[in-house]
């Protein structure tokens, strides 16, 4: 029983805090599993991805009723992220490249960093706008940005494989390069983020299944805190300043960062 209760809250402030910074989660879920049992690397992975869509399934509900969710750039970049997830639930089982897990926490404390400038409002080559869109909140506030469809393709085919490699979710790399190489409003890069992350780990959870990388027993529970902390954080992010969720995100991809390093 105290097991479930400690799994339960495991998986609620794991959803509040990735719905918060438009994550997911899995930075959370996947280092506390892998303190708490001794347990493949492919099962950790597979069962956080799988709580990690249902956390998905409750903060896109929540946002969906704020009206923040870029759904034409979500849905591009979540049909981007599915070969990713296919390709990284695939190669689970055979990752141990100590130079990757280095790599890959130094660029997350780089973004982290870069993460609190203002993008600057004129990008040329690869970044150069392509796409303009407008949007008005529940608030009434109007957002309005443009952006390189392509590049943010092109970066959600990579985000696909590392959120289903590691289970922790690729918002870690989508949503700062949305704000910083998108210009998307904060707000706005983190709902549309969560609303990708839905998707695309629909199909990772999928092939996660099918390759037997799932722990059911500890999956409910999680799950269940997982469904109520998606609720709370989208609330919790609609209510502070755009300010605010830039730097909650970039705590967060600092612990991301850390984990990685320790990994490698």
């Amino acid at each position: 029983m105290l097991e479930a209760l400690l799994l339960l809250a495991v998986g609620m402030l794991a959803s509040i805090c990735g719905a918060v910074a438009g994550l997911g989660g899995g930075f959370i879920i996947v280092p506390v599993l892998a303190f708490l049992y001794t347990i493949p690397v492919a099962s950790i992975s597979g069962t956080s991805m799988a709580v990690l869509f249902v956390s998905a399934i409750s903060s896109t509900i929540a946002y969906a009723r704020q009206r923040r969710i870029d759904y034409r750039s979500g849905l591009a970049f979540s049909v981007a992220m599915i070969p990713g997830s296919i390709l990284g639930a695939l190669t689970t089982t055979v990752v141990g490249s100590r130079t990757f897990f280095i790599a890959l926490g130094v660029f997350l404390m780089m973004m982290a960093v870069l993460i609190n400038f203002k993008p600057t409002s004129s990008r040329g080559g690869w970044l150069r706008p392509n796409t303009s869109h407008r949007l008005v909140d529940q608030s009434g506030q109007v957002h309005e940005y443009s952006f390189n469809m392509w590049f943010g393709c092109v970066v959600a085919l990579f985000v696909g494989f590392l959120s289903s490699l590691f289970g922790i979710g690729g918002g870690s790399v989508m949503v700062p390069t949305m704000i910083l190489f998108l210009a998307f409003p904060p707000h706005i890069a983190t709902a549309t983020s969560m609303f990708s992350i839905l998707l695309s780990s629909l199909v990772g959870t999928i092939s996660h299944v099918s390759l037997g990388h799932v722990m059911w027993d500890k999956f409910v529970w999680l799950a269940i805190g997982a469904l109520v902390g998606g609720q709370i954080g989208a609330r919790i992010a609609s209510k502070i300043p755009a300010k605010a969720v830039v730097r909650v995100l970039a705590v967060c991809l600092f612990a991301v960062a850390v984990r990685m390093l320790f990994k490698g």
